[in-house]
């Protein structure tokens, strides 16, 4: 009767086990919510999705309070990248590419300034106060503040 027990116990920790790690990936591998962040000293709280538009469709090169913005791109995350202009346009980034490809030939109109990972956004967020990017909202700081959100 214990070598039963014991078995019963044994498999069901395995079982157990495999179950939790299971969840842990399944977690791991879900993306959060993309936000967009500015420096925590910006004097913006808020931004709409038409002025996200305008700042990094190069519309506009400034916040609603006149104050300059730098908004930035994120080169190495194309996963980030795509998700972000698929749910701010609606469109796939190749013709957002082909869109930047444009209106960079004709001078009249600077695209985002560019940062190479996650990190580096960061640290850019940090240091100027004009920066604005967008991110997944488990990367979010205390030295960052959301002014969007993407359902």
């Amino acid at each position: 009767m214990n070598l039963y027990r014991l078995r019963f116990i044994a498999i069901a920790t395995i079982l157990a086990l495999k179950s939790v790690h299971c969840f842990a990936y399944v977690a791991e591998n879900v993306p959060s919510k993309i936000v967009v962040v500015t420096n925590h000293n910006n004097d913006i709280h808020v931004l709409d999705k038409k002025g996200l538009i305008n700042l990094f469709m190069g519309k506009y090169s400034a916040f609603p309070n006149g104050e300059q913005a730098t908004p930035i791109d994120v080169e190495l995350d194309e996963k980030l990248k795509s998700q972000f202009y698929q749910a701010l346009v609606g469109l796939p980034l190749a013709r957002v590419n082909a869109y930047w490809s444009r209106l960079k030939f004709s001078g009249r109109v600077k695209p985002p300034a560019i940062e190479q990972t996650v990190n580096d956004v960061k640290r850019r967020l940090e240091d100027d106060e004009s920066a604005l990017a967008y991110i997944y909202e488990s990367n979010v700081t205390d030295k960052m503040k959301v002014v969007y959100r993407f359902d």
